[in-house]
């Protein structure tokens, strides 16, 4: 076996695995609060009016994510919903509280959709031995994205999932890459990540061992990868591109 030989495939998740596309941020916000606040009134619970309900949740948001853009790490939304609702006095179960978390991500994930042939190249690559892996700047808890992926009929092949809220770091930061490496068990030189991000993906993974493969999308158009980084356009290319690489 060469030394460099692939044995792993870590992917992004966003534009990757799951295409959502250019998205209004700020409708989708607000139809995940009308949908939350809906909840929340059906049940009983002491709601404030839905605009200052709304805006509240989306400054405290915004808050959020300047704080992870200056610590370098994510929150976890799952908390952030506990924390404000105690605050105003809601009275929900463990259970509630996940509902109210998958109803924040409904909108956005009623949006993506994934390739056709997804679960054939899955399968594909992991009845090849190559051992597959998720690696994913998010804030949003591991119960909405995981049943995301449970629906579109993509979890039973990422027994391995790191969602960078887990984490003190996130990417591009390589110890996040090395993490993913540790967690399927896999040298990092042996392994390729897939992504979308030149920033985070392709740079990050690159500064960890890894090899790069940029998946072309909205997000990377008109950047360079970079002298020698691979590019595909769909993640069906994969099988051959490992087949040729490892020969």
């Amino acid at each position: 076996m060469a030394d460099n030989e692939i044995e792993g495939i870590l992917f992004d998740l966003g534009e990757t695995l799951l295409n959502f596309g250019k998205v209004d941020t700020l409708g989708l916000f607000k139809v995940s609060g009308r949908l939350s606040w809906d909840y929340l009134q059906q049940r009983g619970q002491k709601v404030r009016g839905f605009r200052r309900y709304l805006w509240g949740n989306l400054l405290n948001l915004q808050v959020r994510i300047v704080l992870s853009s200056i610590f370098g790490n994510d929150f976890d939304s799952l908390e952030v919903l506990r924390w404000l609702g105690n605050k105003r006095g809601y009275q929900l179960s463990n259970e509630q509280w996940l509902e109210i978390n998958d109803l924040w991500y409904e909108p956005l994930k009623r949006l993506a959709d994934t390739e056709p042939d997804i679960k054939e190249t899955l399968g594909n690559l992991s009845n090849a031995g190559i051992k597959l892996g998720i690696i994913s700047n998010t804030f949003v808890n591991s119960h909405s994205l995981d049943k995301h992926l449970a629906e579109a009929g993509i979890l039973e092949f990422f027994e391995h999932r790191i969602y960078s809220y887990q984490y003190s770091f996130r990417k591009p930061d390589k110890r996040i890459f090395l993490a993913g490496a540790e967690m399927i068990g896999v040298k990092a030189e042996n392994i390729m990540y897939v992504g979308d991000r030149v920033d985070k993906d392709v740079k990050g993974s690159a500064k960890a061992g890894m090899t790069p493969v940029l998946k072309r999308a909205y997000t990377n158009e008109g950047k360079e990868p970079g002298d020698g980084v691979l590019v595909i356009d769909k993640i069906s290319e994969l099988p051959a591109m490992i087949g040729k690489f490892n020969s």
